[in-house]
């Protein structure tokens, strides 16, 4: 039972993961493991053919202190990618005090295992310090690399040998960490386009504040004074200007309520496109088919799509949006789904969405349906009002 839950947590924790990271644990465990492949291969070609138990522990210890250390300048250059400096000098020397001591060793070997000892110094320093882009290092990397394989080998071909070895691993390690760091580069971009679409999104509705309170209250502001001048003057009309104002606040506070529950009467054609044109600038890929909604209801269905586009904007990685209505049901859906994803109830956007169309006799759902994060409203059971 335990066995089969630890199982259940470690799968868990790999859903919950997003796809850039997926990517990025992928890359990691990959570099490590092949790393290790890579050196237990080359110092099994010293074991089997060793006559010898002292070769075989001996050449054990000492591709594990290697091993050790090229995994630790690995990591830095991990952490480094994809800055060149400053070099990390520390892991950097432990790896070549241990080359500088254990490769003239593999000269005690017997002839025929003095390449394949060879092959694990070359093994451990292009794959370990091959991840640095230094061009020092680089080049430090290759010379050493061929130097061992020539001396060690006896010959051009072999020295040859070395050379493509190393440059593979080399461009291997660089290829892998470049990648990674392409991945994470466009991450980083997509979250900066969708946080300014949201300030694009703010900017919009700041401006009908602007448009509309702004009319209301320097009408209210001339009216007063107007109002104030007439009562200076102890004129009757100062009255009926006064009630005036109070008409003219009324009115602006009517506004402001319409802006706080749907910036205004939307235009759902409108609405679709500049949520598609939002996504598209957030780098989303958005897909909608209302085109089957009902002219008394494009109002509520627009407001639906606004907030769930919002939603997905704010609390989502989603790299495509599906927003479809049929059989009297709207649907929004994305493929970014994120645990802490507010759903309706939790006190959100959509929790209020979900108050306001109640109203109307429609119902709002939402939660992770697989995996993605889905929005249903149904209008089914709508009330007349609506239809009206």
């Amino acid at each position: 039972m335990t066995d089969r839950m630890d199982v259940v947590v470690t799968w868990d924790w790999w859903t919950r993961r997003t796809q850039v990271e997926r990517v990025v644990v992928y890359t990691l465990v990959s570099l490590y493991a092949l790393y290790w492949f890579l050196l237990v291969l080359a110092w099994f070609s010293l074991a089997a053919p060793a006559s010898s138990l002292r070769v075989t522990v001996l050449s054990g210890l000492a591709t594990l202190a290697l091993g050790a250390a090229g995994t630790l300048v690995l990591r830095d250059a991990v952490r480094l990618h994809p800055a060149k400096g400053p070099l990390p000098w520390r892991s950097l020397s432990v790896l070549v005090a241990l080359v500088v001591v254990l490769a003239p060793m593999t000269l005690l070997l017997p002839a025929d295992l003095q390449f394949g000892g060879a092959l694990v110094v070359i093994a451990t320093v292009a794959w370990g310090a091959g991840g640095l882009l230094d061009t020092r290092v680089r080049n430090a990397v290759l010379v050493v690399c061929v130097g061992l394989a020539a001396l060690l080998g006896g010959s051009l071909g072999l020295a040859a040998y070395g050379l493509a070895v190393s440059a593979f691993l080399v461009f291997t390690v660089q290829s892998s960490l470049w990648l990674m760091g392409v991945v994470t580069s466009l991450e980083r971009a997509r979250d900066s386009e969708a946080a300014l679409a949201v300030a694009r999104e703010r900017l919009r509705f700041s401006q009908d504040v602007h448009d509309v309170m702004g009319r209301r209250l320097s009408t209210i502001a001339v009216q007063a004074e107007l109002a104030a001048t007439l009562a200076a003057r102890g004129d009757s009309r100062a009255t009926e200007q006064v009630l005036e104002i109070r008409a003219t606040a009324h009115e602006a506070l009517r506004e402001a309520r319409e802006l706080a529950r749907g910036y205004r009467p939307l235009d759902l054609p409108t609405e679709v496109d500049g949520a598609v044109s939002l996504l598209a600038s957030a780098g989303i890929s958005a897909d909608a088919d209302v085109d089957d909604v009902p002219p008394q209801r494009h109002e509520l269905v627009a407001r639906v799509i606004r907030e769930a586009v919002t939603n997905v904007l704010r609390h989502s990685r989603a790299s495509i949006v599906d927003m479809t209505y049929d059989a009297d049901e709207l649907v929004v859906s994305n493929d970014g789904v994120v645990f802490d994803q507010p759903a309706a109830g939790d006190g959100s956007g959509l929790t209020t969405l979900a108050d306001q169309l109640a109203d109307h006799g429609a119902r709002v759902a939402s939660g992770v349906e697989g995996d993605r994060f889905v929005v249903r409203v149904d209008f089914a059971p709508a009330v007349s009002e609506v239809e009206s």
